[in-house]
């Protein structure tokens, strides 16, 4: 009866470290979004040596959100997705850093292919962290509005005038998702603490 109750005990324990350490990430997340949408809409369209660098920094920063992401989860969890969600930011952040030395078009198309990849990997990643975690949906959604908009970001890219202000849109609903699924862990921190 006690081996079982150590049990629980550590099973919630380690649930609620899990949450709390992804609801401050999400918080993180978000934040970081908010700022780069702002300096885009001030700075991007005047000046295009910090279009640029913002237009790199995006999914520079995915990977390494990804780092934290992975660290936020128990050692017995698999973490195969965010592995390769890292890998494939990191790509995307070289592929963009050449795709702009040719134009914003080839630039969009290399972010609209990121979008739909990480999006397709944010969405397993909630569907099973639902289970344990509860909270997810906004991740889910997010993961699904994100492959969404990246197919429309590579057809946006045969059209003229686009450029980086185009995903300003994309990052400040990412924004608002990571809030949302930050604010719902509050509620399985809370419950799960009680259980304990």
């Amino acid at each position: 009866m006690t081996t079982t109750n150590q049990s629980d005990f550590s099973v919630s324990e380690t649930a609620v470290q899990t949450a709390r350490s992804l609801q401050k990430l999400y918080f993180i997340r978000a934040g970081f979004s908010i700022v780069w949408v702002v300096l885009v809409s001030a700075l991007a369209k005047t000046n295009t040596n910090i279009a640029t660098v913002l237009f790199i920094i995006y999914p520079a920063w995915d990977a390494i959100a990804t780092y934290f992401d992975i660290q936020a989860n128990p050692s017995a969890v698999n973490k195969t997705p965010q592995y390769v969600n890292a890998l494939i930011s990191i790509a995307t952040t070289v592929g963009v850093t050449l795709a702009l030395q040719k134009g914003i078009p080839e630039a969009l198309i290399v972010f609209g292919a990121w979008a739909i990849l990480t999006g397709l990997i944010q969405l397993i990643l909630g569907l099973r962290r639902r289970k344990q975690l509860g909270g997810q949906w906004p991740m889910i959604i997010s993961g699904a509005q994100s492959m969404l908009a990246g197919g429309a970001f590579i057809v946006m890219a045969h059209q003229p005038n686009q450029g980086i202000s185009t995903l300003a849109g994309y990052a400040a609903f990412g924004a608002f998702y990571f809030l949302l699924a930050a604010f719902r862990l509050s509620k399985t921190i809370k419950k799960t603490s009680v259980e304990v």
